[in-house]
């Protein structure tokens, strides 16, 4: 009797301590034995905005778009936009996709109308933001990344070390993982004209871009068994860029989507035949329905 009553006790003195530093309006202090001090909190629920809204994100104004309907157990699609461009760029493209499925895209820090980086990114602070944005537009619910060029490679990188929440990827005709390596072992430094405007290229991997985001080459890391679709395009436009050496590297990148495959046991490449770098805008169709498919999966 006395071991219970001591162990009361101390309930009850742990019970009134809590209640003392947080308040005597938290929720139970008033509620006797039920009262846990220590039970974790509830995420918050997603914002089910539809447009645009800011959020602060890390102490940086990072500005989000949202459309379409949240339904139990699907998964929210989040879109990441290329290097250069901004989410206006992909409204058209979210609006389609906003039908059936409830889809976000973001500015990241450097682009749009979000704030600007203090300095140089990497992809773990690129990925603290995306972070910080499915929190907001997903809370609980699964995701599927969609990423295209930068944003791809962004969403690659991202996806193996958050399976916990991200359930599908799409790239986009993604940025490959050696795409330094490949421009300088296929364009030599001595290149004039229209070959030294894309070995020139490199400085973007090196953060001369507007997120000031640093992209080494490193190996594709495994995601698991989530469902991996890669999209690349189909019109050789490197090729048109640079016939003295677009050909070789039309053949490295097409190398580097396969790569990509890698990711997961799951994985799809897809070519779209009528398409240059910009997927989602010259065969949107073929987007959608890798999309979709990725979707289905991750609900399942």
């Amino acid at each position: 009797m006395e071991d219970i009553m001591n162990r009361k006790f101390r309930a009850a003195a742990v019970t009134a301590l809590a209640c003392a530093v947080l308040g005597t309006g938290l929720t139970g202090c008033d509620e006797g034995d039920d009262f846990d001090p220590f039970a974790s909190t509830p995420k918050p629920a997603a914002d089910q905005f539809t447009g645009t809204k800011t959020f602060d994100i890390g102490g940086k104004s990072v500005n989000v778009s949202c459309s379409g309907k949240q339904a139990d157990g699907k998964p929210v699609v989040v879109l990441l936009h290329g290097g250069g461009d901004s989410l206006d760029k992909m409204a058209a493209f979210q609006k389609t996709l906003s039908a059936k499925h409830r889809v976000c895209s973001y500015d990241r820090l450097g682009a749009g109308k979000s704030a600007k980086p203090d300095g140089p990114q990497s992809f773990e602070s690129t990925g603290k933001v995306l972070t910080g944005v499915l929190e907001k537009v997903a809370g609980d619910a699964p995701v599927v990344l969609a990423g295209h060029s930068m944003g791809g490679i962004i969403a690659a990188r991202y996806a193996p070390e958050h399976t916990d929440k991200v359930k599908g990827l799409v790239l986009m005709d993604a940025t490959p993982s050696t795409m330094s390596a490949d421009l300088e072992k296929t364009v030599p430094a001595s290149a004039k004209g229209p070959a030294a405007q894309l070995r020139a290229q490199l400085a973007i991997f090196k953060g001369q871009n507007p997120e000031k985001l640093v992209m080494p080459d490193g190996p594709v890391k495994s995601a698991g068994d989530i469902p991996v679709e890669v999209i690349k395009h189909g019109q050789p436009y490197l090729e048109a860029a640079d016939p003295q050496y677009g050909k070789a590297l039309e053949q490295a990148w097409t190398a580097g989507q396969r790569k990509w495959l890698k990711l997961s046991s799951s994985s799809k490449l897809t070519v779209a035949g009528k398409s240059g770098h910009y997927i989602y805008v010259d065969q949107p169709d073929v987007a959608v329905k890798a999309i979709q498919r990725a979707a289905a999966k991750a609900a399942s």
